[in-house]
């Protein structure tokens, strides 16, 4: 399964016969989740103008998915015991595709703080339980694009010919830079740093750094059983994904 995936880079992992239930019961599913993510392009310059928010990558392959049936919805979970309510629960997921064969439940994590990978495995896991999902699926950034980030950040600034950060912030529609960034660009250009390099290892120091979510943080939980027993499917969004 997943072989064009595979072989564009994608890192993927399959977790508690996710495969089995997969090939089985949605081949049809598959195929339109693998036609999205191989369409998924990232302009090099979005990985540095977020401007604040969702980025527009992830924007892009939301709208995909929800076109394509892959609703956000809020799972809803009560116990009551005697006419007494003892527990509630509310689980949001990003993405929800439907069929008569089941249900599967699809997260994004682009980039957020890795704790976030906890949290969706976890309701993976409570959901499962539940028989109200049949496959958890989550997809972040693969390896490659990690180990690729300072690479592409220092490439991009190189190709526009910036030398300073208050022309990136207006040219690539960046947040506003705090006193704390500027000052660590400050100082890596006494240390006779160029800019490109020095803003380049301070910006992805900050913004895409280890402790964000990326597949070694999610191999770390996975590893770690978190979600357990839930059919997982794990995507890594590759290098190749970012266009120059």
């Amino acid at each position: 399964m997943f072989e064009r995936l595979i072989e564009a880079g994608f890192d993927i992992a399959i977790r508690n016969h996710a495969g089995a239930i997969l090939s089985v019961d949605f081949p049809d599913i598959v195929a339109e989740l693998e036609e999205a993510l191989l369409d998924v392009k990232i302009p090099v310059e979005e990985l540095i103008g977020s401007g604040g928010g969702e980025a527009a990558s992830t924007q892009r392959l939301r709208r995909r998915l929800y076109s394509e049936g892959w609703p956000k919805h809020n799972f809803d979970f009560k116990l009551i015991v005697d006419g007494v309510e003892r527990v509630a629960n509310s689980h949001e997921i990003d993405h929800v595709r439907r069929t008569d064969g089941g249900t599967i439940a699809c997260e994004i994590e682009w980039n957020n703080k890795d704790p976030f990978f906890d949290r969706d495995l976890e309701n993976f896991q409570r959901l499962h339980a539940q028989s109200a999902i049949s496959v958890g699926v989550l997809i972040t950034r693969g390896a490659s694009l990690q180990a690729s980030m300072l690479e592409f950040v220092e490439k991009c600034i190189t190709k526009h010919g910036f030398v300073a950060e208050e022309e990136m912030v207006e040219t690539l529609n960046m947040k506003d830079r705090t006193k704390r960034q500027r000052e660590a660009v400050a100082k890596l250009l006494e240390q006779k740093e160029s800019f490109p390099k020095a803003f380049s290892r301070q910006f992805v120091s900050d913004k895409f750094g280890a402790a964000t979510t990326h597949w070694n943080k999610l191999e770390d939980r996975i590893h770690r059983g978190v979600g357990n027993p839930c059919p997982l499917l794990l995507i890594g969004l590759p290098s190749g994904v970012v266009v120059e």
